[in-house]
């Protein structure tokens, strides 16, 4: 019997916990509530209202909405009518907006009024209708449109299946233009399921939502809140400076992480609300074990690591033991291996690339939407080559080792720059660290690694004591020969760092000598 059902779906799920749990609370933002059965009420008159305006099935319509209660209900009322939800990151300007609205050829774009006047110089978004949503009526349809949805005619929730592609999510495109991972109605409940269990949700908790709608790690948890009966506590962006007093304020009992999320909260002063919480889990990727440690003796919270891509339904492994360093063993509908270059299996404790493959159908993604070329490089034989470099060990746990495209190549080594930033952002003062290659005079590769210190330091430390740090902890080829200090990092949206963007001059940098 599969884990994931293919009879049920995400609106199938909304109409149920409607028609059974209509009075509780689904979501809140800004001290408004949303129950389960206002927020079907609300699908169905938004869905009406798109259906009006020419949206049907296969029809893809791009989403540039921060995040709040309007936004969860075009997500289900894009679902309704069958279309093809394009989230886009709002961070996204001129030639990076243009590229998504250009390649994906929505039908319609949504975006906050304070977005509209993004899309007058993009060339892709010619002829393409533009709502608008208003901060204090929310969206302008550019009609009235009827508040009784029975003649309507809006598309059939039964014919919605789990096959059906719901949204497609651009990556970053760090390493070349952006591609668009296209998810399914059953992808999304995978990546639902595995949320629920690494974050040990159960009914009546609350999920702090910092991440962005735009983002899988929120989406994900917009079919798990109706599953399990939890509440989702939207705020607007993550802020280091006040995230502990949101989680007191909303009574989170979870919280979720990417990147170096634990490191940046590590790095804040302390206060009040450090314990003075709720919440007792914290789960997502980038948990090195000693970050781990020190963030549960800090906040009295669970650290609980797991490991994935959109790719593959968001979560491919979860830690659910305590299993401090690895992200976990592969969720039950998966199997997980490790290859060299030529795709032979590695034997365990061995790093090499790790690949993904369904026990069920539908759970790896059908592929990047208009681009054959990756999704014949990234899927063979049905395996998923994530790009990402890690080892099993002799229990089954997976260890994650970082990108293979981010590595450095240096006097016949390969580099990990996730080691070299790990190590380095171990240092009390650090409170981000980044390293890429730079080209040397021998057509070699060289390290490049940027330092961002803590807001509240005094003294900042000499460039030496960057370098001493990482002689004595890494091995010689792995130190940085080129070290620069910044203010801040370039970010995403869910706050990784846009290494593509990051300067790989060597002018004004301090050298090792």
């Amino acid at each position: 019997m599969p884990v994931i059902s293919d009879s049920q779906t995400t609106l199938s799920l909304l109409r149920d916990r409607a028609e059974r749990f209509g009075d509780r609370v689904y979501a809140s933002f800004d001290h408004q509530k949303l129950t389960v059965g206002g927020l079907y009420d609300q699908v169905r008159q938004t869905a009406a209202r798109l259906s009006i305006q020419g949206i049907s099935r296969g029809d893809r319509v791009a989403v540039m909405l921060d995040n709040h209660l309007d936004n969860l209900v075009l997500f289900f009322a894009l679902i309704w009518v069958g279309a093809v939800h394009v989230p886009v990151n709002t961070r996204l300007r001129h030639a990076s907006l243009d590229y998504v609205i250009e390649h994906a050829e929505p039908g319609m774009i949504v975006v906050e009024e304070s977005f509209s006047g993004l899309f007058a110089d993009i060339s892709g978004a010619d002829g393409i209708p533009v709502r608008t949503r208003r901060l204090s009526t929310g969206f302008d349809w550019g009609c009235e449109g009827p508040d009784n949805t029975s003649d309507c005619p809006v598309f059939n929730p039964e014919d919605i299946r789990a096959t059906d592609v719901l949204f497609i999510m651009y990556t970053s495109g760090t390493t070349g233009p952006p591609k668009g991972v296209m998810v399914t109605d059953k992808m999304l409940r995978a990546s639902s399921y595995a949320s629920a269990q690494s974050s040990a949700a159960k009914m009546g908790d609350i999920f702090l939502v910092w991440e962005p709608l735009y983002h899988i790690g929120a989406i994900q948890l917009l079919p798990l809140a109706l599953d399990v009966g939890v509440e989702l506590a939207l705020v607007g962006r993550f802020s280091a400076s006040r995230f502990w007093e949101q989680v007191s304020s909303v009574r989170a009992t979870q919280i979720h992480f990417l990147g170096g999320i634990l490191q940046i909260l590590l790095r804040q002063p302390p206060t009040i609300f450090d314990r003075q919480h709720r919440c007792r889990v914290a789960w997502g990727g980038g948990a090195p074990a000693h970050v781990a440690q020190d963030f549960e003796a800090r906040f009295a919270i669970e650290v609980r690591e797991n490991y994935g891509m959109t790719e593959a339904s968001s979560l491919t492994s979860f830690n659910l033991d305590g299993h401090k360093g690895s992200v976990g063993r592969p969720v039950p509908y998966f199997d997980v291996r490790v290859v060299d270059e030529t795709g032979a299996e590695l034997a365990q404790g061995q790093t090499g690339e790790i690949i993904v493959k369904g026990r069920e159908t539908g759970l790896i993604t059908p592929g990047y939407f208009r681009n054959e070329t990756a999704t014949r490089a990234a899927i063979r034989d049905g395996w998923l080559y994530t790009g990402d470099l890690g080892f099993l060990d002799d229990k089954g746990y997976l260890f994650y080792s970082g990108r293979v495209k981010d590595n450095i190549r240096r006097r016949g080594e390969n580099i990990s720059a996730w080691e070299i930033e790990r190590v380095v952002e171990q240092l009390e003062f650090v409170e981000q660290a980044a390293a890429i290659a730079v080209p040397d005079d021998f057509g070699d590769e060289e390290i490049k690694l940027f330092v961002q210190f803590v807001a509240v330091l005094g003294v900042p430390p000499s460039a030496d004591d960057i370098f001493d740090w990482c002689i004595r902890r890494l091995p010689e080829f792995q130190v940085p020969r080129y070290l620069s200090f910044v203010d801040s990092f370039p970010m995403t949206g869910t706050e990784r760092i846009q290494k593509e963007l990051l300067s790989n001059s060597t002018e004004d940098c301090a050298v090792r000598s």
